[in-house]
């Protein structure tokens, strides 16, 4: 595989067809850092390349009112008030109200019509360390955190990202911290006055920042500390049922990414891995500052980044790179994000592809249309699978039920036989379906594909899918195969 196309394999979406290549790769990787990121989609199956309409792409506000709206229409539909128990009224409360298939499918556009390419794999890799599963009611608002936690603070420092992914209402939904109450709060003292009220902190969030998205178990932190960065999260929480009057009485906001319930929080400064945490509302920014620029952290993310880019397997002196260039910025991601390039196209190691990067590599190469246009959202193709349904099929997707951890970036995850068959059946349909408009002879040329490769689509056959599958799911196109 040729230079450009091995690097926007590895860390990128490939070319369309039609873009010229870049000379300067390396340039051109960076240069992506500050790429344009507009929603772009298609309408239609058969129509042009276009920005997504603003109505599909509701606000936080937006959406928690939608919501709201989303649990009165089914109160009066179970008291069969205002024609809301009519089937009609049913199917259009559900879609108004269903954001995740509208947020799984504006992901799929971007990546497959988007021209940032390294924006949207960046995007992917953070999406997936700080994973929000769509459990406990946060499926509304996964592709908000998404978009305006991640993808709009790519270019700031991984502090304000970190803040920003932690107090987002997401994350407190799936990690239960919306109602997690310090020991010593009003809320709980007062509760234990009461009869069948209960109140208690969550340590769910307090453990997971420490263990999955900051220092990592070899900070050597304690259940102590875990206890206390509980008690720095309490308070922090959202109501989207609450009109914006209790919204402004109960958090002292109109903003659901800035709710904090005094009465749930704990007074008094906290201890954290020996930093003294200040009271209140402002104390999490202290916690999150600090963590960021831990050395436990610097060197886990230094080393997960590696991972995911360079080699399953990567060489400490790539580690030790990455983790300098955080150092020398004070966390800067763009300066992060430049290593991590660095290291990527000078390593030859192999790179195996996740299955949806794999997937939207496929669709951008061939120039096929595989996925609903937006219009379609909630109608029924019969040669077209929902989007959900197809990352559901392909084994990986931001809008399902999962574990803290996120997905894995080693190959030995993605590579069983049960995985293999799924991408040849999907190969297989892209290109029945997805009809693409460059032969695989054409491909083949255009990324300079090795011989290996070259001869198992010529063993497939004279049958042009068959030759097509060969190609998509050959070793080199899986990311097996660099050089």
């Amino acid at each position: 595989m040729n230079e450009q196309f091995r690097v926007a394999q590895k860390i990128g979406l490939m070319f369309r067809p039609g873009t010229t290549l870049p000379k300067d790769i390396k340039n051109w990787a960076i240069s992506q850092l500050h790429a344009d990121s507009p929603a772009l989609g298609i309408s239609r199956k058969t129509g042009k390349v276009e920005p997504w309409p603003q109505s599909m792409q509701p606000d936080l506000e937006e959406r928690a009112r939608l919501f709201r709206l989303y649990r009165e229409n089914k109160k009066k539909e179970e008291e069969r008030k205002d024609g809301q128990e009519l089937e009609s009224a049913k199917r259009a409360n559900r879609e108004d109200n269903r954001m995740e298939e509208k947020d799984e499918m504006k992901f799929a556009h971007r990546n497959v019509y988007g021209k940032d390419q390294i924006r949207m794999r960046l995007m992917s890799f953070w999406a997936n360390h700080f994973t929000i599963s769509t459990s406990n009611g946060a499926w509304q608002v996964v592709g908000h955190a998404m978009e305006e936690a991640i993808l709009a603070n790519l270019n700031g420092s991984f502090s304000n990202m970190l803040y920003k992914v932690t107090t987002h209402p997401g994350m407190l939904a799936y990690l239960d911290n919306i109602w997690s109450a310090g020991e010593e709060s009003k809320h709980t003292m007062n509760c234990r006055k009461k009869v069948d009220c209960h109140a208690g902190l969550n340590d769910n969030l307090g453990r997971e920042l420490l263990e999955l998205h900051t220092v990592s178990p070899k900070a050597g932190y304690s259940e102590t500390d875990i206890r206390q960065t509980a008690k720095v999260l309490a308070g922090w929480g959202i109501n989207f049922d609450a009109s914006i009057e209790n919204l402004k009485k109960s958090g002292g906001t109109i903003n659901h990414w800035d709710m904090y319930k005094t009465r749930y929080a704990e007074p008094g400064n906290k201890t954290v891995l020996g930093k003294v945490i200040g009271k209140g509302k402002g104390g999490l920014r202290q916690l999150t500052d600090y963590l960021a620029s831990n050395e436990y952290t610097i060197m886990h993310l230094s080393e997960k980044l590696c991972q995911h880019f360079v080699s399953d397997n990567p060489q400490k002196k790539d580690i030790d790179y990455i983790a300098n260039s955080w150092r020398l910025s004070k966390g800067d991601l763009d300066q992060i994000h430049s290593a991590v390039i660095d290291r990527a196209i000078n390593s030859k190691d192999d790179k195996f592809q996740w299955p949806m990067n794999w997937l939207f590599q496929v669709i951008r190469l061939s120039d096929a249309t595989f996925f609903k246009g937006w219009q379609d959202v909630y109608n029924h193709d019969n040669n077209l699978m929902d989007v959900k349904k197809i990352f559901n099929e392909l084994g990986q997707s931001f809008w399902s039920d999962r574990q803290p951890d996120g997905y894995s970036s080693k190959k030995e995850e993605w590579s069983s036989v049960e995985m293999f068959e799924r991408r040849l059946r999907f190969a297989d349909a892209i290109y029945k379906v997805g009809k693409p408009k460059t032969s695989p002879e054409e491909i083949m040329d255009r990324i300079g594909a090795n011989m290996t490769t070259r001869n198992l689509v010529e063993s497939a056959g004279g049958v042009r899918g068959s030759r097509f599958v060969a190609l998509m799911c050959s070793p080199e196109l899986m990311g097996l195969k660099s050089v």
